[in-house]
This record gives structure tokens, sequence and C-alpha cells, in this order.
């Protein structure tokens, strides 16, 4: 699967989102049962997540469910509720470590099979860094069995609420130490498993040249997509992290170029040295793994 580029997330419980997601643009949707959906609303968020999820969709817009976080009394109904329905996969906030993902993992492995589920077609997508234990565990991720991960993501505004901080970024705009410890880990342990690393979101909506900055920094810095709170924000993400013309024209070369010379190790275009880190970049630039 091609990695989606923005991860919008929708409120479960509220019609009038819901009614509006698919025409989004967005490349993955979440429904959100966490911090989108009060305590009272939690019955009514996965009834509603439940019936959207069986509706008519498209393959090309994977649709992922935000559950509540393993310390809360929510998260085993809302596996229960929400796996019969089948989502692409569950998002997990505020993971503790890759046993909250194994912990998480097991109960999933019972609900597919008690509903006939392929095993294993639900991915994980956990927050990573949402508290300061959290955060210290992510090169932990590398070192774990998890085959149902499909990505790491991290979360900027939980992690300054739980370090009391009174800034995230600096004057001039750059992530703070720890922050940019955390971004850093994240990017670093998602390709060192081969899989999809995230982007936090842009907090300010209504800051497109901000986001268009930040999503820029996120594609050249080699995240695969990045998380919105906004319809508004989708496009910008979506167009930071397409691949320009004479991007894919390269990858094209370079591609082109191995094939004539089978088994090369390295050659030169354009005067350029090209080697095997070169072709797999180029190959996941065209969707060809």
């Amino acid at each position: 699967m091609q990695a989606p580029r923005s991860w919008l997330f929708i409120p479960a419980d509220s019609d009038r989102k819901l009614a509006k997601a698919r025409d989004t643009g967005a490349h993955a949707l979440i429904l959100d049962l966490e911090d989108a959906v009060t305590a009272d609303r939690k019955p009514a968020g996965r009834a509603m997540a439940c019936d959207w999820l069986r509706a008519p969709a498209t393959a090309d817009q994977p649709v992922w469910v935000r559950i509540n976080a393993t310390d809360t009394p929510w998260w085993r109904d809302d596996l229960a509720a929400i796996v019969a329905a089948a989502p692409a996969g569950v998002m997990v906030p505020k993971a503790g470590g890759p046993d909250d993902i194994a912990q998480i993992s097991a109960l999933i492995d019972d609900l597919e099979r008690a509903h006939g589920l392929a095993p294993g077609q639900i991915r994980l997508l956990p927050l990573v860094s949402e508290t300061a234990r959290a955060a210290i565990t992510i090169p932990d991720y590398a070192r774990a069995a998890l085959p149902r991960l499909a990505g790491l993501t991290w979360g900027a505004e939980d992690l300054g609420a739980a370090l009391g901080v009174t800034r995230r970024r600096t004057v001039g705009g750059a992530w703070t130490d720890a922050f940019r410890l955390v971004r850093a880990q994240t990017l670093l342990t998602a390709h060192a498993l081969e899989c999809w690393a995230i982007d936090t979101l842009h907090a300010d909506f209504r800051d497109e040249a901000g986001l268009a900055q930040a999503a820029a920094e996120a594609a050249a810095d080699g995240f695969t997509g990045m998380l919105a709170i906004h319809p508004a924000q989708v496009a910008i993400i979506n167009r930071a992290f397409a691949p320009d013309d004479a991007a894919l024209a390269e990858a094209r070369a370079i591609v082109a170029a191995f094939a004539d010379n089978p088994g090369v190790g390295a050659l030169q275009i354009d005067g350029r040295m090209i080697d095997q880190p070169h072709l797999r970049q180029a190959r996941a630039l065209l969707g060809l793994g």
C-alpha cells in the first residue's frame, strides 16, 4: 500500500463531519473515539463509527479508528465494537511502549477470529510520545516483534502538556530540544522498521503558511505523511508530500538505468554516482516497493 500523505481526524460522534469526510481529499481518515468524544458520548461514537465503516467506501481512502488509551476504562469496549466493522487499522493514543501494542494486538487477534476476519488484517499505528515515559521507549519498537505495526507517529500537544512546557518551538520556529529528539527518534525508528513515519499535526489550522512550511520540512526530512485536524489542512499536506515532476523524472531515470545494467551495484547518471540506496529511494518514490 502506498503511504498515505494526509491523515485527517474526524470526530466519530459527529454526523455533520462524518458526512463530509469522504470529500475532504484526505488520503486516510481517522475516526476519533478519544479526545474528540466526551465520556458520555463514547457508546454513541462507537456505534456511529461502526455504521460509517460498514457503508460503501473506496480502498483508496483507508479508514482508521483512534481508540481510547489503555489507561482508560473504554479501550476494550472500543475494540470490541469496531473490529467487527473491519477498519483498516487502529490508532493507539498515549502508547506506553511496545508492550501496550502487543496487548492490543493480542485482543485484536481474538476479535478477528471471532468475526471471521483474516488474521493480521487490522494494522496498528501508535502515537509514541504523548507522555515522557512513552517518549523514552521509542527506540524499543525497533527491537519488538509487532507484525501489525504499520507506522509510528508522535504528538506534540499531549507531550507538551505532560512536560508542563511554556513553549514547543523557538522564536525562529524550530522545535525545542525535547520535541526535536522525539521527532527524530520517531523518524529513525520507523525507517529502521521499514514502516510509515508520520509527522505530528500543525495545531493552528488557520496558519496555512506555517503548515505549508512544516509539511515541506516533514517531507524533506523523510516522513511519509502528516496528521491533520481540519479539512483545510489536507490539500496543503498532500501538495507538500507529492513529488514534483523533476523528482519523478530523476527516479524513473535511475530505475531505468539499473534495469539496463543488471548486476551493476553503482553507475553514473549525468556525472553523479548512483548506487543501491538511490535505487531503493527511487523505487519507493515511484511506488514500486
